[in-house]
Formats: C-alpha cells, structure tokens, sequence
C-alpha cells in the first residue's frame, strides 16, 4: 500500500472509500470493502487530523493510532491512501471538492461512502448531492446503510462510549479488531518489582480516548514477537500516590528479562475491576494476583490469534 500526503494525477481509474474512518469499525468496513471489491483501483481518502478538531479547535481523541489506522486499510485491500491535511480542502464547495479532487485529480469511476457522509464547504453536501454529482459525471455511488448491533447503529462515539464505561469486548467486536497501544516501554516506581509483580508502563498521552480506570486482561505482544497474557491496570496507582495516569501491565507468564526501551502491543480483551485504593501493600498484592488468575482465563477463553 502506498500513502500520500498530497493529491496527484492517479494514472488509473479509481474506486474511492470516502471517510475519517476513525477506527475502521464494522461499519467503516463495508465501505472499504465495497471499494476494494469494485474492479477499480481501491483507493482511500482520508486524513490527518480529525475534520472535527480542525472545525472545532478542540481535541478529539481517536479509537486508533494512524499507524493501527494505515494497517487495518491495508489489511482490506486499500492500494493507495492519500492521508490529507483537511484544511487544504475544508473552503472546498461541495461541486468542487467532487470534481476537483475526486474526478480530475483521483480519476474517481467509483464512491463509497457511509451514509452519514458530508462534504464540501460547511458540509453542505450529504450522499444525495454526491449521488447526483454522480450521476451528472458517470460515476458510481455506494452508499453503506446504517451498521447496527443491539439496535444501535455501529459509529465511532458509540464505541467510545464503550471503551470509557470499561466495556471493551463489546468495542472490540464492533472495532473488528481490539482496542490498545503500542508504545515504548518506561521505567516506573518498580513497586510492582518489589511485590513480586513486575510491570512495564506505557504512557496514556496517545490520543486516543481514555478507557475507563480499573484493570483489564490484556493481549501483549513485545517487540520479539511473543505473545502473552497480561494484567493492565489503566489509572493513577492511588494505592502508591500516583499522580499521572498511565497504561501499567503485569504479564504473569512472562520469563524473560529487561525490556526497558523496547515498543510492546497492549490490547485490552476485557475489564475485570474498578481501580481502587487498598488500605497495604500485601492486600494489593493479594489482589494483583487475583486478577492475574481472572486475566488468564479470560484470555485463554476468547480467541488470541
């Protein structure tokens, strides 16, 4: 797959995804696929940045790094991204965003797009105009209706509000594809070390949406390619004085040594408790190892591949 921060002159016919596609959740899903399945080059156009942090000038965090983001277009057959800068085309009016930029530049014989699907200028453009551009320019439109799961219909704020009430398994489900980071490993106070449950720390300042505080089971996968089960505890240590909230996991079957410096995948699989404070150290040892027993039959329980 080939990312572009730029337009240019594609040299084939195209069949466009047309999204942020914030997390690539189930329902992003049937856009990407639809055109990959169409005969045309599948090509995605994105961006860089959040069109609603630009419009808003507020943070919004996301369900998953660029990084996770480019992977997961890739993994659904996408060839090309073009990874814009929104601002380069937010004064755009709808009739010219479609065919300066979809037309002229991305050589566009197909859209895909979801529903809820706005463009141009102020967003004055909705899938009926784009489905009229399409008509006037030759150009085949689809329109992904409504993905729904429990009478919801599958969209980004419905997985965030998941993952902040701690209800991870069901955003896994609806992400197809498990919430996490993958992040350098830092030294920390090493009072999981001197309990017997040593810990790597990760940082929480990603941008992506905060999980809800408490301890999760974790799949980890460390730089060398091992795969474990592992004990993650998202929040601020109140037991030791914490102050900065972090991503700190505990892997009990881990045997190796020292891996400060090196990068660890930590997707959580699913929550096990509320974070408290414990009134000593042994009670929160006791308790480490409680949720250590949990985490390795939920992970053993749900599929790891």
């Amino acid at each position: 797959m080939q990312i572009f921060s730029s337009l240019f002159q594609e040299q084939q016919n195209t069949a466009v995804a047309l999204g942020f596609f914030d997390g690539v959740h189930r329902g992003h899903r049937r856009v990407i696929s639809a055109a990959a399945e169409s005969g045309f080059l599948p090509v995605c156009l994105t961006f860089s940045e959040s069109p609603k942090s630009v419009i808003s000038g507020r943070e919004n965090p996301a369900l998953m790094t660029p990084a996770d983001k480019l992977a997961a277009l890739e993994s659904l057959g996408v060839e090309h991204v073009f990874l814009m800068d929104f601002r380069s085309v937010m004064s755009l009016s709808a009739r010219d965003f479609f065919k300066t930029v979809l037309v002229d530049s991305l050589r566009a014989k197909a859209l895909c797009c979801g529903f809820n699907y706005r463009f141009g200028k102020n967003a004055e453009g909705d899938a009926e105009m784009l489905a009229a551009l399409c008509e006037e320019f030759g150009v085949k439109l689809t329109v992904a209706p409504p993905e729904k799961d429990g009478g919801e219909v599958v969209c980004s704020t419905l997985i965030k509000k998941l993952i902040s009430q701690g209800n991870v398994r069901r955003a896994n489900e609806l992400l197809c594809s498990r919430f996490g980071v993958r992040e350098e490993i830092r030294h920390g106070s090493r009072i999981g070390r001197t309990l017997g449950t040593p810990t790597i720390n990760q940082p929480l300042t990603n941008g992506l949406v905060v999980p809800k505080f408490g301890v999760y089971a974790s799949l980890v996968t460390l730089e060398n390619g091992e795969r474990l089960c592992g004990v993650t505890n998202i929040g601020i240590k109140p037991t030791v004085g914490g102050q900065t909230p972090l991503w700190e996991t505990w892997m009990p079957e881990y045997s190796g040594g020292e891996i400060y410096g090196q990068t660890a995948d930590v997707r959580l699989l699913d929550f096990i408790r509320e974070e408290r404070k414990f009134d000593s150290l042994d009670a929160l040892k006791a308790e480490i190892i409680k949720n250590g027993n949990d985490a390795l039959k939920i992970y053993h329980t749900i599929n790891t591949i």
